[in-house]
């Protein structure tokens, strides 16, 4: 009743007469609402038939050892009645797709996991190789990609093979690239993955760093630590 009326309490906006008058309105059909009136509540009683007498016989009283028999025969019955066993029905399952169908969707599906994987791998050695212009126009794929744990792992094994090559040391620009794969990755991260990609990633953010000034240095765990 009220989201019935704010609409045209809204549509009388500024016009305070109205507004009463609608108010008022609402106020007497929620005060019906509680108290109906006396004829709703009446019970009707149906008039006896011509010829019928108009005393009512009274209700027999039941003898307790009568109804107590009873029931005992019916609970006597119940337990030596044997289970009951639902009858099978049988019918037709109906066939599924065709199993040509079935493998080409799931080679669908593996084609671009694959293609998504490949998308990775080939934005972080644009990265290192410093071929900025090349990481760019993958960078938005890679962080499509991260929504899949596959995708997750790869991005953690391939940056583990740059640390192994010595170079975890990273210009301004390269060190921006893998801090944004970095927290994508940890953003999309479940409870699941706390021992694996949350923990593969633990040693990368202390090894990879860049140079700010002579003898300063900072490392990507100080740009992705807020992750839970």
């Amino acid at each position: 009743l009220v989201a019935d009326e704010v609409k045209c309490l809204r549509a009388e906006e500024g016009n305070k007469q109205k507004i009463l008058q609608d108010i008022k309105e609402l106020a007497e059909k929620l005060y019906k609402n509680e108290n109906p009136y006396p004829a709703v509540t009446m019970h009707m009683v149906q008039k006896p038939k011509e010829g019928c007498p108009l005393h009512q016989k009274p209700f027999p009283r039941l003898d307790e050892g009568t109804v107590q028999w009873i029931i005992d025969q019916a609970t006597a019955k119940l337990q030596t009645a044997p289970p009951a066993v639902k009858a099978e029905k049988k019918c037709m399952v109906p066939s599924g797709p065709p199993i040509a169908a079935i493998l080409e969707r799931n080679g669908n599906a593996l084609a671009n996991s694959a293609r998504r994987l490949e998308v990775v791998r080939n934005c972080i050695s644009y990265v290192f190789e410093n071929k900025m212009l090349e990481a760019k126009k993958l960078f938005p794929g890679v962080l499509r990609a991260m929504k899949g744990r596959a995708a997750r792992h790869c991005l953690t094994r391939e940056l583990n093979l740059h640390v192994q090559q010595n170079r975890a040391v990273l210009d301004h620009q390269q060190f921006d690239f893998v801090i944004r794969m970095m927290n994508c990755c940890l953003q999309d991260c479940t409870a699941m993955d706390e021992h694996g990609i949350a923990a593969a990633l633990l040693p990368l953010v202390t090894a990879f760093c860049r140079k700010l000034s002579p003898g300063i240095t900072q490392f990507a765990y100080s740009c992705v630590q807020e992750h839970v």
